[in-house]
């Protein structure tokens, strides 16, 4: 039986005071980017093309009025990318997009996201300098985490092994491969620990670890830590990418991606969890 009051597990209520924070939340965000010389843009909440970055169990799924199957918006980044480069087309050359808006996936999860995209650009500094200066405006202050998800990609190739050891963070199963190289990149966390050792790893993961050094040291973040090893699940990062923790919560993320041929770079930060945080 389901009473008058219930709403699905996993969606989302806000009134009063939460309300309150969560318009301010935006309020802030929205400031801050468009100082920033983004633009805004609002995607329909329906999608065709959700399957292209979201795994098909995770969409809710049915008909259009012609039997096409569509989705709920489970992601907005890639849809932004594609209604900028093909629908809008010679219409705006915008570069720069943020959003506020809700995701949804199966069976009643709901997502509330400020994200920004920057297509034909590779800079992921940029990426992670406006994403903290609105964190910076809430006063939060998470860990920096910087990856690179080529580095779990080469090497499961290189040793044949399933990337399922980096997607389930197996780290006991790593470590018992007893590679010294690689249990050293299990245990990297420090940029200046770099150094030490680029010269002991396979030739193939040298310049993949000289980007992740690069990236910090472009950008003025006070928590860092990098984590080589750590398998992103969104499946359009393809390069360099970093999240934001704090109390062992992903309070936001992002990353390089590719689009038809289109270099971008982008973040999402999670506003429900955004509004835990401040609620404390």
């Amino acid at each position: 039986m389901i009473y008058e009051h219930e709403i699905p597990s996993q969606s989302r209520l806000y009134f009063g005071k939460s309300a309150k924070l969560k318009r301010n939340i935006e309020a802030i965000a929205s400031d801050i980017l468009y100082e920033e010389h983004y633009e805004e843009i609002a995607t329909p909440v329906f999608s065709y093309h959700q399957h292209d970055s979201i795994k098909e169990q995770e969409l809710i799924r049915f008909s259009d009025a012609y039997n096409h199957i569509i989705s709920l918006r489970a992601d907005s980044t890639l849809d932004i990318v594609r209604i900028i480069t093909t629908r809008l087309g010679k219409s705006s050359d915008q570069k720069k997009w943020f959003y506020i808006q809700p995701v949804y996936k199966y069976p009643s999860l709901e997502v509330n996201q400020i994200g920004a995209e920057e297509i034909e650009n590779s800079d992921l500094s940029l990426s992670i300098n406006d994403s903290a200066k609105v964190l910076n405006a809430l006063k939060l202050k998470p860990l920096l985490q910087i990856s690179n998800i080529n580095i779990p990609r080469l090497i499961a190739k290189e040793l044949n092994l399933s990337l399922d050891l980096f997607k389930n963070a197996n780290l006991e199963e790593i470590l018992n491969l007893n590679i010294p190289w690689l249990s050293q990149l299990a245990y990297l966390q420090k940029i200046s620990q770099i150094d030490a050792l680029i010269d002991e790893v396979p030739e193939l993961l040298k310049a993949e670890l000289l980007k992740i050094k690069l990236l910090c040291e472009a950008i003025n973040y006070p928590d860092i830590v990098i984590a080589p090893l750590y398998y992103a699940k969104m499946q359009y990062y393809d390069n360099l990418f970093f999240r934001y923790i704090q109390n062992n919560e992903t309070l936001g993320m992002g990353g390089n991606y590719n689009h038809r041929d289109l270099n971008a770079t982008g973040f999402a930060l999670y506003t429900d969890k955004l509004i835990e945080e401040m609620s404390h």
